[in-house]
């Protein structure tokens, strides 16, 4: 009996630890829900993009003759590296670049847009804030050395946190896309692209693809749709991909029933048919042999288009070099403009030979006519 006492006595104080051990487990989740929410970044499906004008600029005239540049600047890293995520299980030696060469970058891109002069400038992968570009803001740090050029700049961040847990980074993020324009931007917004499926706590530091989406008034009435984006290649998740293209091209049939004219560029990581081919059996992998990019294509004007990125010229239309030992040079196309019908090309082409240096993509230009009436 007293045996069966003692042992009862010691089972007592059992559930209010069990109860204490609950209430701290609680505790802590909730504050490393909490602290996760405090780093990472939660931007509405659609809201106003940052936009300023630093002098009047003109309006675009019915007719007049455009000229649009889209570039992945590769955060101004220059192409001495081979970065962690350049190779397969992150097996590059690099992981962020010299102060020297972010100099050497900012110079470089300086010098190839003032050359080129064109009146949109749409930009890929600038950082502001990121630990591992010593947190510069790369857009301000352009806008300051062609304000003259460009009095009207919007933005859009597309990845950014105060704090990631990757062994690769362990600091801040901060990547956005980036308009520049001669002419005037009247409004901007950024609309969110469906997220990668992930796990709910890596989600909340994952890239949140967006567009950057900036409305250039045409004087007489109507407005200009410049369009910015860059996506993920995601070959284990074509799912997402096409959602977010799905959403892409919702964008620009709404456009095109209101007979806005637009133009769509950027880094779209996809491939166009005839490529994928000629890719050695690592760098497919990033890959799908069929595009999901035929959402568009098969609608819209694309530049290249499928005879100049697939035919016996398309090496003159390759955006990229990739940070690969194996690679010796541009070898595949992943840089696009797209256009309504409205807009006429007059010519295009991507400046391939002294661009090598300044980043793993290489920009792509394309003229056009604008509408003559709205």
């Amino acid at each position: 009996m007293l045996a069966l006492f003692q042992h009862r006595c010691l089972l007592l104080p059992m559930p209010r630890v069990l109860r204490f051990a609950l209430l701290s487990l609680s505790v802590l989740v909730i504050g490393l829900v909490a602290l996760i929410f405090a780093l990472t970044w939660h931007p509405a499906a659609r809201e106003p993009a940052p936009l300023a004008c630093l002098a009047e600029a003109p309006q675009l005239q019915p007719g007049q003759a455009l000229k649009v540049m889209t570039w992945n600047l590769q955060y101004l890293a220059g192409k001495r590296y081979v970065f962690y995520y350049d190779l397969p299980d992150d097996k590059g030696r690099d992981e962020r670049p010299t102060p020297e060469d972010l100099a050497y970058s900012l110079d470089e891109v300086v010098r190839v847009i003032r050359e080129e002069q064109p009146d949109i400038v749409n930009l890929q992968e600038l950082h502001e804030g990121a630990r591992a570009t010593d947190y510069q803001d790369q857009l301000a740090l352009l806008h300051e050395r062609l304000a003259d050029l460009y009095p009207c700049a919007s933005q859009a961040f597309y990845w950014k946190a105060a704090f990631v847990p990757h062994p690769h980074i362990l600091g801040s993020v901060g990547m956005k896309l980036a308009t520049l324009s001669r002419f005037r931007i009247e409004s901007a917004e950024r609309l969110q692209l469906p997220l990668e499926e992930n796990d709910p706590v890596s989600r909340q530091f994952d890239k949140k693809r967006a567009l950057l989406v900036s409305y250039l008034p045409i004087r007489g009435g109507g407005r200009l749709a410049a369009i910015n984006t860059h996506l993920d290649a995601l070959p284990e998740d074509q799912k997402t991909l096409k959602r977010q293209l799905a959403m892409t091209r919702g964008l620009l049939d709404q456009l095109q029933s209101t007979g806005l004219p637009w133009i769509l560029t950027g880094d779209f990581n996809q491939l166009p048919p005839g490529q994928y081919e000629r890719l050695s059996e690592t760098q497919r992998r990033r890959y799908t042999r069929d595009s999901e990019l035929k959402a568009l294509w098969d609608q819209y004007p694309m530049i290249p288009n499928i005879e100049e990125a697939g035919g016996a010229w398309q090496t003159q239309w390759y955006t990229h070099y990739p940070n690969d030992p194996g690679v010796k040079g541009p070898d595949r196309t992943l840089d696009y403009v797209f256009h309504s019908p409205s807009l006429t090309r007059i010519e295009a082409r991507v400046r391939q030979d002294d661009t090598l240096r300044i980043s793993d993509h290489l920009p792509l230009m394309a003229r056009f006519f604008l509408p003559s009436v709205h």
